[in-house]
């Protein structure tokens, strides 16, 4: 596969501290994430979506910082149009080989936006209701895994466009999921397979 991979295992949630509106628009973010570690040119999963490191820096208050840039096409497409000082966003650093695929292969590239419809307890965890745009649902199956934000999640029923998934407290604890609301924009990202078994079904009708 070309490009960066990512698992949508979350490693760390980053905060949008600086927007800047110039050509693109400049995002700087707060990471516990050692800004000497990262390279310019590194790729790392912002909430889903996969952007590049330009510039490396530190807060006053010791934390790391990276600043990626995003376009116009970017921002219609993501949760990126959202973001200010101040939002909460799930971060992933891209695969090294040798590194454990603990989520499942995914690429950064938001397919679609959905909405979070309800938010109920069940248990300890909570069953997240999502609507999904038309193009992409068919993509959308039980049992299946799908992204949202970043994160890799296993997808528990499907009603039309209306699919759910359950998240539990370690995983609302370590991403930005632990503070989602109903009526929240999220990026979507289908699993590859869904995907190409789709284009294998669609060659064997002609």
């Amino acid at each position: 596969m070309n490009g960066p991979m990512f698992t949508g295992i979350v490693t760390d949630i980053g905060e949008v501290v600086r927007v800047e509106k110039r050509g693109d628009t400049r995002f700087t973010i707060a990471t516990a994430y050692a800004p000497e570690s990262i390279a310019i040119g590194a790729s790392i999963s912002c909430s889903g979506c996969c952007l590049t490191a330009i510039e490396m820096g530190r807060l006053p208050d010791g934390r790391g910082t990276f600043v990626i840039e995003a376009s116009a096409e970017t921002l219609s497409k993501t949760t990126l149009s959202n973001w200010k000082t101040g939002t909460r966003i799930n971060l992933e650093r891209s695969l090294k080989i040798g590194d454990e695929l603990g989520g499942h292969i995914v690429s950064g590239h938001v397919d679609g936006l959905g909405e979070i419809i309800s938010i109920t307890p069940e248990g300890d965890s909570k069953r997240f209701r999502f609507r999904a745009p038309n193009d992409i649902a068919r993509f959308i199956a039980q049992k299946g895994s799908v992204t949202l934000d970043g994160t890799s999640l296993t997808v528990n029923d499907v009603d039309g466009n209306f699919f759910g998934v359950n998240i539990i407290p370690h995983t609302q604890a370590v991403t930005t999921w632990g503070h989602a609301r109903v009526g929240d924009a999220v990026n979507i990202e289908i699993d590859m397979l869904a995907r190409y078994v789709a284009r294998l079904a669609e060659f064997g009708k002609s």
